[in-house]
């Protein structure tokens, strides 16, 4: 606020950033799996802490190309599974646990907003620790994005991170 001020009382033109990363891409079916560790109780509590409930068990899966996989890599560069220039957007991270002799791998996650379909939902960016995808970005939501936007495979939707 004080930096919009001295910029009007100088005379000069009040700047309005933008998102400071905006992925596009297509919505694509998963391997079905994500359910699985999506309702752990463990994943859970610290998906309530992010994102301020609750995650739908389940990934929403938009494959990235171009411009928007350029960005995404250097969130994957922040996450540490690649080399290179990483995001300069805040991560968080999903601490892993064992239960039952199982290990469950942690995660690097991002704030989001999701939008498609004239409609936005907040959400968070999700990057195990152990990926297969390297040009596929997993979305985690309070709400069955799929069902409350009326995706279909092949669907454009952006992911806005602040």
């Amino acid at each position: 606020m004080l930096l919009l001020a001295l910029k009007i009382r100088r005379g000069l033109e009040p700047v309005v950033l933008g998102p400071a990363m905006r992925l596009s891409g297509m919505v694509s079916s998963g391997l079905g799996r994500a359910h699985v560790f999506m309702a752990q109780h463990h994943y859970q509590e610290q998906f309530k802490v992010l994102i301020g409930r609750s995650a739908w068990p389940g990934t929403l899966n938009v494959k990235v190309e171009g411009d928007s996989l350029t960005e995404y890599q250097k969130l994957r560069v922040s996450a540490g599974l690649d080399q290179g220039t990483p995001s300069k957007i805040e991560s968080h991270r999903i601490k892993g646990f064992d239960r039952d002799g199982v290990s469950f791998g942690g995660a690097t996650a991002f704030l989001a907003t999701f939008e498609a379909h004239h409609q936005s939902f907040d959400c968070a960016i999700l990057i195990p620790d152990l990926t297969r995808h390297n040009d596929v970005v997993e979305v985690i939501a309070g709400v069955f994005l799929r069902e409350s936007c009326d995706l279909d495979d092949g669907d454009e939707v952006s992911i806005v991170l602040p």
